[in-house]
């Protein structure tokens, strides 16, 4: 479970997040949906500790985020950001192994080289897998990140907007292979989504945030309300039943 008590963050006396609270389920998907500015990133970031919080504290699976040992956090979260630079060039199989890193530091055994292959496989990088970075296209990269990720198996994943540079298609893989991981590895994955009908339909739960609070959260049916959506994006959505499941449209 990861527990927000209290979490606050300052950027200016307007800019601010918080007071955050909030329990977010072992396993399974949450999505964090919201307008750009509504403190869904820097929710994120504060979680996997890439981000000072100035007041409260975050716990994940009972370890303080803030106080943890670096070491021993990375066995258990993992974080994607949206801007990956890498400045050397490197093959997908080569990044996937700097997920490995806090288990063998640098050098890879063959249970090592083992996981990298299976989650290589996984995200259908196989043909890739000897290929730099720099010769991938935008979707093939992300999948890359991702595979790395995967890599360091923590049972913690955090994604911050993983659709980006993906068409619809790959959208959907994307987010396919993300329910996979939460349903056949057991994994808890928290994701920031800009699209409310991925979200909907991915997800176990959603929480909703506004002008650095958090507007609401629950299951996908409490969440996919017309008036709780129109309140929070500021534009009126409506919601009708699709074959999968509930659908916004603006």
């Amino acid at each position: 479970m990861i527990q927000i008590n209290q979490v606050k963050k300052s950027y200016t006396a307007q800019v601010h997040i918080g007071p955050l609270n909030l329990e977010i389920p072992k396993a399974g998907l949450t999505s964090l949906i919201g307008p750009n500015g509504a403190g869904k990133s820097t929710t994120l970031l504060m979680i996997g500790r890439l981000l000072n919080m100035d007041e409260g504290q975050i716990q994940v699976a009972n370890m303080d985020v803030s106080t943890s040992k670096s070491k021993d956090l990375a066995k258990i979260i993992t974080i994607l950001r949206q801007e990956n630079h890498f400045v050397t060039r490197l093959t997908v199989r080569q990044l996937a192994g700097f997920g490995r890193f806090p288990y063998s530091n640098g050098r890879l055994t063959k249970e090592d080289e083992r996981i990298i292959s299976k989650y290589i496989d996984f995200l259908d990088l196989t043909e890739l897998e000897d290929r730099y970075l720099d010769e991938l296209s935008g979707g093939q990269r992300q999948r890359a990140y991702v595979a790395m990720v995967l890599c360091q198996e923590t049972e913690y994943v955090l994604l911050d907007e993983p659709l980006n540079n993906l068409d619809i298609a790959r959208s959907v893989q994307m987010m396919q292979y993300l329910r996979h991981v939460a349903d056949e590895f057991g994994r808890t994955i928290l994701t920031v989504m800009h699209d409310i009908n991925f979200a909907a339909k991915y997800s176990d739960s959603i929480c909703a945030m506004k002008h650095g609070q958090i507007a609401a959260f629950g299951t996908v049916a409490e969440i996919m309300k017309p008036e709780l959506l129109t309140d929070i994006f500021e534009t009126r959505i409506e919601i009708i039943q699709g074959p999968y499941g509930p659908i916004a449209v603006y």
